[in-house]
């Protein structure tokens, strides 16, 4: 039977934190390239250079056997499950403001919190719980549910795109917790980033000379089916920075939900939201709509509430090891 890692809760949120500081620049760069540039160019970019570089901290944590894995497959499915939700997430970001799609992503860690029970067997009380069910009202207000298509600035199932990417990314991490017992960090990192770069070159091959994009006027659709284009001087280092990105991220997520409890990690990525609002307002000139807003508050609240139980939990189960002694 294999047991899970060791959880080292102070590790595992100070990679968290630096994680979804890097997530918040990666997002705010790639909304600005979505209007030049198609995704998958994109993508392939920030993964060639984020994977020389985490090549580079495998040699740090044990040299290129660290890389042999016994799993192939559940790598491989991590994989997928990441690159689905980063293209499902920046197809929609191209059409929503930053701070929306940020928003509605962050059902995500509710997700990690819910399905950690039955995935993980942690350990997860009702009063957290309670916490989840504040966080996805406030996800279904963002949603907007009684609002007519027309008063909606893009389509309904734009709007459910950052849901799913949230969904898949919740699973992307409870697998690297499992993963995490004989895995690197780094090692987990390079077979999302392959996964990234195999996925960006089937794109090109399908569809890299834009032949799908001609009479289409759907951002989204453009952002994804956009032919390749030498990247211009002004663009270069914001594709150097979203490789360093790339690398940063990969390194930090995994490191963080292998070092911890999933539900321990998962609500300090609440932290990306007010990123997101900062770098909307700071570059973009936007601010979220009053639904936002509330979501946003709501989606804060449980995720300082899940906090402080934590915290509590933590205090209590120190007290009585000090009693045992």
């Amino acid at each position: 039977m294999t047991t899970l890692p060791q959880n080292r809760a102070g590790i595992g949120i100070a990679f968290i934190l630096i994680g979804i500081f890097c997530i918040s620049i990666n997002d705010m760069l790639i909304k600005q390239l979505s209007g030049g540039y198609p995704l998958h160019e994109i993508v392939f970019v920030r993964s060639a250079i984020g994977l020389m570089i985490t090549l580079c901290i495998v040699q740090f944590e044990g040299g290129w056997s660290i890389l042999r894995t016994s799993t192939p497959w559940l790598h491989a499915t991590r994989g997928l499950l990441i690159v689905i939700s980063n293209m499902s997430y920046f197809v929609a970001l191209a059409a929503l403001p930053l701070a929306d799609a940020t928003a509605l992503f962050f059902v995500a860690p509710l997700f990690i919190t819910v399905l950690s029970i039955p995935l993980l067997g942690e350990k997860v009380g009702p009063l957290r719980i309670g916490a989840v069910l504040v966080g996805f009202i406030g996800v279904v207000i963002m949603q907007r549910p009684w609002a007519d298509a027309s008063e909606l600035e893009v389509s309904r199932l734009v709007l459910l795109l950052p849901v799913l990417s949230a969904l898949t990314y919740a699973l992307n991490q409870l697998m690297t917790r499992k993963l995490g017992v004989t895995s690197k960090a780094s090692a987990l990192s390079v077979y999302i980033q392959v996964t990234f770069i195999l996925v960006s070159l089937l794109f090109f091959l399908v569809a890299g000379d834009g032949r799908f994009a001609e009479g289409t006027t759907n951002p989204s659709l453009l952002f994804l089916l956009r032919a390749w284009v030498w990247p211009a001087p002004e663009d270069i280092w914001a594709f150097v920075g979203l490789g360093l990105n790339s690398a940063a991220v990969g390194y930090c997520l995994s490191q963080a939900y292998r070092s911890a409890d999933a539900a321990t990690v998962a609500p300090f990525e609440y932290a990306g939201l007010p990123l997101a609002v900062f770098w909307g307002w700071a570059i973009f000139a936007e601010l979220p709509v009053l639904e936002v807003w509330v979501g946003i508050i709501l989606i804060l609240s449980s995720g300082l509430f899940v906090f402080v139980r934590e915290q509590q939990k933590a205090r209590v189960i120190s007290r009585g090891k000090v009693k045992l002694r």
